[in-house]
């Protein structure tokens, strides 16, 4: 289930490697369409990692929400399970093959944390600092400053008349 009620979406999912893609995907194509494109890569390792902890050790289901929301200049992500047990950010050993997803989510995030939520889960969160719209909107040059391009003069190989030509112009928008 999706809600986009404004600058707010949620997912409800079973933490399986499958879904964890489609949630990732997910995220990505929501910040796409908020335009804030230059988050994408940090906002879905961070719900990757964040997933991957709730498929390795969340009890007694998988089952999970994730909601990212917008406010102001701040995106925060948050994954809710059904696990009281909250996790704690450890030091890996470096032939370890696992055991660093939430020092990559507090190295690509500028905050993040976790809270109990009620009796029987909690909620891991992280935030990441978004582009003000003015940031983000493309700078226009002021109207008083566009010219028209001008008319370009040829000779025309063929008769030796003098043609006038317009500037190419792409087909292609943006």
């Amino acid at each position: 289930m999706i809600s986009q009620p404004n600058r707010h979406c949620t997912v409800e999912l079973q933490a399986l490697p499958s879904r964890i893609g489609q949630v990732r995907r997910i995220v990505s194509a929501q910040l796409r369409y908020w335009h804030l494109d230059p988050l994408i890569d940090r906002a879905a390792l961070g719900v990757t990692e964040l997933l991957t902890n709730v498929h390795l050790h969340a009890q007694p289901d998988k089952v999970c929400t994730v909601e990212i929301e917008l406010l102001l200049d701040r995106l925060t992500v948050s994954v809710h399970d059904h696990d009281p047990r909250l996790p704690e950010l450890q030091v890996a050993d470096p032939t370890a093959t696992g055991g660093r997803g939430l020092a990559m989510v507090a190295a690509v995030s500028e905050s993040w944390g976790v809270r109990p939520d009620g009796e029987s889960g909690k909620v891991v969160w992280f935030t990441l600092p978004a582009p003000s719209p003015a940031v983000a909107a493309p700078v226009l040059a002021p109207y008083d400053t566009l010219r028209e391009p001008t008319l370009r003069h040829a000779v025309d190989p063929l008769d030796g008349h003098r043609t006038e030509h317009a500037p190419a112009r792409s087909a292609v928008v943006g």
